[in-house]
């Protein structure tokens, strides 16, 4: 019998971050989002409110909700 399958290799989660207008928003929504840990790449668009967030786990929506705070946006939710 086969035990837990390992599930590895890099999560993509998108996010919607309302209050983006412009690239320094992106910059900074970015910005915040990469110094959580696990975080390989982060990509903002502030025409669609996206954030897609590259982890090497799923992230813990708190930190991600507090990084945006902190950028000075609000996180609406996964896309």
């Amino acid at each position: 019998m086969t035990a837990q399958t390992d599930t590895t290799g890099p999560v993509t989660t998108v996010y919607k971050v309302s209050g983006m207008s412009c690239g320094h928003c992106e910059g900074a929504v970015s910005g915040e989002i990469s110094e959580i840990s696990g975080v390989s790449s982060v990509t903002a668009v502030a025409s669609t409110g996206e954030v897609t967030v590259v982890s090497a786990a799923p992230l813990d929506d708190a930190a991600v909700r507090a990084a945006v705070d902190e950028a000075g946006f609000e996180l609406a939710g996964k896309a």
